[in-house]
């Protein structure tokens, strides 16, 4: 019977420290891999040092804007899949300079060109569908 108490306590006790841990992602890796693979498939920028990995990862995808906030520099879009970035489909805010905000308007189709450091985006070009 003190062996099954203590099994008990001993297993309470494991829980309860393991409560106030939180799972880390593993965020640098998966950088690491990003950029990784962009370099295997030639799509890397080395003008740019992020993370200890020189580069930004170049991307393309596809979407719709939803909202422009000039003030704030960026351009909110509804987009598919960005493999390169190993994204799924989302909506999402990248910064985008004047040029690249004044080109489209809500609601409209584009294509576009991302440079991806860390998972920070901006868009670099956009073109109507």
């Amino acid at each position: 019977m003190n062996h099954a108490r203590l099994t008990i306590a001993l297993g309470l006790a494991a829980l309860t420290a393991a409560c106030g841990k939180k799972d880390e992602a593993p965020v640098a890796a998966e950088t690491n891999q990003a950029a990784a693979a962009a370099t295997m498939d030639g799509d890397i920028d080395n003008s740019t040092t992020v993370s200890g990995v020189s580069g930004a990862i170049k991307a393309k995808g596809h979407g719709t804007v939803t909202a422009i906030d000039k003030a704030a520099g960026t351009i909110t879009l509804d987009h598919g899949p960005i493999p390169q970035a190993k994204w799924p489909a989302m909506t999402m805010a990248f910064k985008a300079a004047p040029s690249i905000t004044d080109a489209v308007k809500v609601g409209d189709k584009v294509d576009f060109d991302l440079s991806l450091k860390g998972s920070d985006g901006e868009v670099t070009a956009i073109a109507k569908q």
